[in-house]
């Protein structure tokens, strides 16, 4: 049986701060960051891929399944071969990915997902904000209006919160995500630093490795 990839869910809505902890958090050892939404966005526009990102980004609709998993398997396994990832030593932070129950399904049988951090903001109007602020600096054409934040918002609720119920209540922590980013991110190293480590094998010997080690 191939082995799975030790994972960590960033999850939340758009605009919730994945992204930001997520580009933190990879900066550690043993952490590697993806995000599925930087991994469209950096495909060609006149790519196959890129053609579909386009078209159902700028309507505020979720990439469908199948093009999705396959971004996120290329994707992946371009940074083993790179060197960018390592799965015997690295723990993976997804975020964007999965963002449907299916997809938790189709990913169940490549990773193994050890947490989940539930990024909370139940103030819609501070998640516009900050959407809007972010598609000025970063030219996204996913929070170009208001219009497209809205529905991107409205499919969230609809399609992707359900993506909760498929872990355990146990490894699902909830992050107050309106809080200002640095304590956002020791709320979640504090509790990283619970998480048991992964064992790496040198050939010979196994022992604890991952962050801290």
């Amino acid at each position: 049986m191939p082995m799975k990839y030790r994972a960590i869910l960033l999850f939340g809505a758009p605009g919730a701060g994945k992204g930001t902890q997520g580009k933190i958090l990879g900066q550690i050892p043993n952490f590697v960051h993806f995000s599925c939404g930087d991994a469209f966005r950096n495909l060609r526009v006149d790519s196959k891929l890129g053609r579909v990102f386009v078209e159902f980004a700028s309507k505020g609709s979720l990439v469908p399944d199948e093009p999705t998993i396959e971004l996120w398997t290329t994707s992946i396994s371009a940074m083993k071969v790179t060197g960018r990832f390592n799965p015997e030593a690295d723990t993976l932070l997804l975020d964007g990915i999965p963002r449907n129950p299916n997809q938790v399904k189709i990913m169940s049988e490549m990773v193994d997902v050890v947490a989940v951090f539930n990024l909370f903001c139940p103030q819609i109007d501070k998640l516009i904000v900050r959407l809007q602020r972010r598609a000025l600096k970063e030219n996204r054409l996913d929070d170009a209006n208001v219009e497209t934040i809205r529905t991107r918002l409205e499919t969230y609720k609809r399609e992707t919160r359900a993506v909760l119920d498929c872990y355990p209540e146990n490894i699902i922590h909830q992050i107050d995500s309106t809080q200002e980013p640095m304590r956002v991110l020791l709320d979640i190293l504090q509790i990283i630093s619970r998480i048991p480590k992964p064992a790496i094998s040198d050939g010979n010997t196994t022992f604890a490795g991952g962050p801290g080690a």
